[in-house]
């Protein structure tokens, strides 16, 4: 992501963005909601290609100004999924959204496993 910065009709420079900014945001922003033990590893395939990701349960996917995120999360026991699915999307949203800049199209959310051996939040 780049944004020039303008001063009175003169450019002051740009603003780059790495990639492993959004992913490293989506990844904390996560791991910070009460019920998601960890990331699960993001599954490979052809769609692997074409999408940033840290194969640590985030992929990113960047389109101009617009992001889309997917989620793999592993869950405590006895946690209500959905309402964690809805919790991480509005964290993760707003997180990309406030500290970044970009607007979020979307943020899928996986669960691919419960560990029963962390209490639920």
């Amino acid at each position: 992501m780049e944004e020039t910065t303008q001063d009175e009709g003169h450019s002051r420079g740009a603003t780059l963005i790495a990639p492993k900014v959004l992913l490293t945001t989506a990844r904390l922003t996560a791991l910070g909601v009460p019920g998601v033990v960890a990331l699960a590893p993001v599954p490979g395939g052809v769609n692997r290609l074409f999408r940033r990701s840290d194969g640590e349960g985030v992929r990113i996917e960047v389109e101009g100004q617009d992001v889309s995120v997917d989620l793999h999360l592993i869950v405590a026991s006895g946690t209500n999924v959905r309402e964690l699915g809805r919790k991480v999307q509005a964290e993760v949203a707003r997180a990309i959204e406030e500290l970044i800049g970009m607007s979020v199209q979307r943020i899928d959310i996986h669960i691919e496993d419960v560990d029963f051996t962390a209490p639920a939040a």
